[in-house]
């Protein structure tokens, strides 16, 4: 839900007309969101017109109107996220939640941001992709004094072009991105903009990533590389709201990445083209169709499509670890190991002793095993024709003919036309096909081959980790 802890709630906080002169010389009170609901785009009160942004499973920070600047309070503090029923963590983040607010501008605004420090420790705050002045930039002993505990700090800057950016710490960076601490900036266009079109529907949201045991709720900040959850805006399939759209309407979704690999974000049933970057617009000439786009470290991607298909059209990460759920590394791959004599006796010890992975790890997304408390299953979405095998980056595009404008409320899993749903072959057989004998290696002998072909039965441990 949308709160306050004093004086200005959300509409309050954006009508200047309804706040005294001795109220605009105080800090401005925060807002907070705890509800883990995607909220509707806030439509701006006041200052230069444009169509918002819609934030999954997120919200748009509410400002004031103070002489002309637009005047934003930040509350850097711990968290508690739910990243999807069930499950929740225990994080770093703004305002309430993790990520922060999203903050929305308009090309040539003066903001200005109060930044208040109630962790444990220092911080500071990066606009990710600004221009502004450098004692603005947020880089601790670089550009500026960390913020103590229980200090404020301000920011001011004029945001200077378009575009799609990030904001998140440069103080003890390793631990407090780890922890969640991050959130989206978005600067519209003044006017039309040449390179930049208008849309039916813009969404937005970050790519994280966390290590948390299962049975627990605090992120292990010293991991690198091997993270088990994969996320947007600290959400896990199914936790992970729909991006609800109108049949024909233009879409733009933005996409930043602050997890420590590239993700390959992929959407089935349209084309779609990369239109910006957080280093600005594409040009035109530049741009080219694609399925597929990877976002690297550090970077935003928007993309830009029709949506011209009905569907319910999967939207995700194209790295295959990425679409589960509290991920085990370290698990050996049972394929074709027949458990059948080892199980029994095992059973005879331990009564609930459960077989898993002998015939793949599609089974666990039906399978009832009781889970450690506060966790999710790896995969555990379910959908109009069974359990969805995938988890963590992976949400649905809802194409609808009768959406209306405007609204962004789950319609429902989509009705298919009759004859269009992929259904069992009834005819007969085909037989085998057999490769003619004279193919394959006869064309190209190998070289230093053994007389006869050894069929290995033995798997040996290749040691634990993976590199994502």
């Amino acid at each position: 839900m949308l709160s306050r802890r004093h004086l200005l709630g959300a509409s309050a906080a954006v009508g200047a007309a309804a706040v005294s002169r001795v109220a605009l010389a105080a800090l401005p009170e925060p807002v907070l969101q705890t509800s883990p609901d995607t909220q509707p785009p806030l439509q701006p009160p006041d200052g230069r017109p444009y169509n918002p942004v819609v934030t999954l499973n997120g919200w748009t920070l509410p400002w004031r109107m103070n002489n002309g600047v637009k005047e934003f309070h930040l509350v850097a503090e711990p968290v508690v996220r739910e990243m999807t029923p069930g499950f929740k963590a225990h994080l770093w983040g703004y305002n309430g939640q993790s990520p922060g607010p999203t903050i929305e501008v308009v090309e040539g605004d003066r903001v200005r941001i109060f930044v208040t420090n109630r962790l444990p420790e220092s911080t500071s705050v990066h606009w990710h992709g600004q221009r502004l002045p450098n004692g603005m930039d947020g880089v601790t002993g670089l550009t500026q004094p960390a913020i103590p505990p229980g200090k404020t700090f301000v920011y001011e800057f004029v945001a200077r072009r378009p575009g799609t950016f990030m904001y998140h710490p440069h103080a003890d960076e390793m631990v407090q991105m780890a922890m969640g601490m991050m959130g989206l900036w978005i600067t519209h266009p003044k006017g039309r903009h040449p390179l930049i079109a208008e849309v039916d529907r813009d969404f937005c949201f970050l790519l994280n990533a966390y290590d948390i045991e299962p049975g627990s709720a605090t992120p292990k900040v010293m991991t690198m590389l091997d993270f088990n959850l994969w996320t947007w805006n600290s959400r896990i399939f199914p936790g992970i709201s729909p991006l609800v759209v109108r049949h024909n309407d233009r879409v733009r979704i933005r996409v930043g990445n602050l997890t420590m690999t590239n993700h390959p974000m992929h959407l089935h049933g349209h084309e779609f083209t990369v239109t910006g970057t957080d280093g600005g617009p594409v040009p035109r000439s530049a741009r080219w169709p694609e399925v597929t786009t990877d976002v690297a470290v550090g970077q935003m991607r928007q993309i830009e499509f029709l949506a011209d298909e009905e569907g319910d059209w999967a939207f995700h990460c194209h790295k295959s670890h990425h679409t589960m759920n509290a991920m085990g590394h370290d698990v050996p791959t049972m394929i074709g190991v027949d458990h059948s004599g080892v199980a029994r006796q095992i059973t005879r010890l331990i009564p609930d002793y459960m077989v898993m992975g002998e015939r793949g790890m599609e089974d666990m997304t039906e399978m009832e095993m009781p889970l450690p408390d506060n966790t999710a299953a790896m995969m555990t979405g379910t959908g109009p024709f069974g359990a969805v095998g995938m988890g963590g980056m992976f949400s649905v595009v809802k194409v609808r003919r009768g959406q209306r404008p405007g609204d962004y409320r789950d319609p429902g899993w989509f009705t298919h036309p009759p004859g269009t749903v992929a259904h069992e072959f009834g005819g007969t057989p085909m037989p085998a096909a057999q490769a003619p004998a004279s193919s394959g290696p006869a064309a190209m002998p190998a070289a230093g081959q053994p007389a006869q072909p050894v069929e290995v039965q033995v798997r040996k441990p290749a040691g634990g980790g993976h590199a994502h």
